[in-house]
């Protein structure tokens, strides 16, 4: 009774697969697998399937993330340590008479019994505590990346998940992007021979400074937002959006873009982690202003012999000729000794289109598949299964960005056991140093319990 409507469906979605073959170079043999995997597909969630969510950190980021959200859920909780964000997003996601409740510490959030589960968007160096608070309370979590602010803090995060048996779905949703998806199986199943190298294109920072001390803008928690880092005067550049470029609070370039697609590398690389990594700042940060590098490029090793290269591509970049034959900047790039594969937000090509149009075996080796990655989090807060972009995820690839920060700061060239997440040999105890960074009181991990 059920399989004519389907049929139907499988054809209009094989119409879509042509137009979307078309546009992005996926094969249709691709398309036409998954197709035919829809039948597989959970019963869609019915109109009383809808938990209660609630976003931490109003920004634009926020605001995007939770507008995604309530596609599945009601968002009836919204925190900010910023009055102006956090009355925006009541303003936006009030409806139908509801006014959805203002907070300004996430903690008093997390009290509430009709709240299931966060979105969370706060800058880098506040992630950590959010997470661990949340699965503490029992909350499910989308977080955004990079998952952590440091290595050390990546095992606290996944203890916090895996002891309280919460979902969590790490923010890098180029894993539900067929492409990228694609891309990471026909190099897990050699298409292009034993992969050697891997080259991850980001774009480059933002070099700025120096900056004028101002008076904090009431409302303004200051000394709430700066959190865990340092004591530091205030700057309108400082904070909000322009926190990526300051090393208290994330990582740059490395960090920003560069979680997306060494995300990419390492999943289709498909080990934990690389076994050394060195790296130069290119374009250092002006005096007394942004402390991230604008431009950097870093080598990593991995355990099976992959070079992978990571570098920021400006308009005037030297590397530009070398990523595709469009010139295109921001991506990945799998080379082997049968060619090379190119894949970014816009589509995937390669060297031979043999290389993608050529099926895969039926017993060739499958990821998780998603197309939707807010739907997938909520598609396991249901199941109460991993998403496609787990807390071990999310801290290993982390831990890629945060490897090439200590490089690039250091000036070293290290040595990385993936196995126990210690540096060893030559420049070791430097490095290792920096695996953790100290906590400012009150915002250690006591304040979250």
């Amino acid at each position: 009774m059920n399989r004519p409507p389907f049929q139907i469906s499988r054809r209009s979605f094989l119409h879509k697969s042509t137009l979307l073959a078309a546009a992005s170079g996926l094969p249709l043999w691709y398309l036409e697998r998954e197709a035919d995997a829809q039948s597989a597909d959970a019963k869609p969630p019915g109109p009383n399937d809808r938990p209660g969510i609630a976003l931490i950190g109003c920004g634009g980021q926020g605001q995007g993330d939770a507008g995604n959200a309530s596609r599945f859920a009601d968002i009836v909780a919204v925190c900010d340590v910023d009055d102006r964000h956090a009355s925006a997003a009541v303003q936006k996601f009030s409806k139908d008479g509801k006014t959805v409740a203002k907070y300004s510490d996430f903690r008093k959030l997390l009290e509430r019994d009709d709240i299931h589960a966060i979105v969370q968007a706060t800058p880098d160096h506040w992630h950590t505590l959010i997470n661990i608070a949340a699965a503490r309370a029992k909350k499910d979590v989308y977080g955004e990346k990079p998952l952590t602010l440091t290595i050390a803090e990546g095992r606290h995060v996944i203890n916090a998940v895996r002891n309280n048996h919460v979902i969590f779905q790490t923010g890098t949703q180029q894993r539900s992007s067929r492409s990228f998806r694609l891309a990471c199986e026909l190099v897990r199943n050699n298409r292009l021979g034993q992969l050697q190298e891997v080259h991850v294109f980001v774009p480059a920072g933002i070099r700025g400074g120096p900056f004028q001390s101002v008076p904090v803008p009431a409302g303004f928690d200051y000394q709430f937002w700066l959190g865990q880092a340092p004591e530091a005067e205030y700057f309108t550049e400082r904070c909000h959006a322009n926190f990526r470029w300051w090393f208290d609070y994330s990582g740059g370039p490395v960090t920003d873009w560069g979680a997306h697609h060494n995300d990419i590398a390492r999943w289709a690389i498909g080990l934990d982690g690389p076994v050394a990594v060195e790296g130069q700042i290119t374009l250092p940060a002006l005096p007394n202003g942004y402390t991230t590098p604008g431009e950097f490029a870093a080598t990593l090793t991995w355990a099976n012999g992959v070079k992978q290269y990571v570098r920021t591509t400006p308009d005037d970049s030297p590397y530009g000729a070398v990523i595709n034959e469009n010139g295109q900047r921001n991506g990945v790039k799998f080379i082997g000794p049968n060619g090379w594969i190119w894949v970014n937000r816009d589509g995937i090509s390669a060297s031979d289109k043999e290389l993608l149009k050529t099926p895969l075996p039926a017993d060739a080796t499958r990821l998780v598949v998603s197309n939707d990655h807010m739907r997938n989090f909520f598609d396991s807060v249901r199941s109460r299964k991993d998403p496609v972009a787990p807390v071990e995820a999310g801290h290993r690839s982390a831990s890629i960005g945060h490897l090439i920060i200590i490089a690039l700061r250091t000036g070293l060239a290290l040595t990385w056991d993936p196995v126990r997440e210690q540096f060893t040999g030559a420049g070791a105890d430097t490095a290792n140093g920096m695996l953790a960074r100290p906590m400012r009181a009150p915002y250690n991990y006591d304040f979250v319990g």
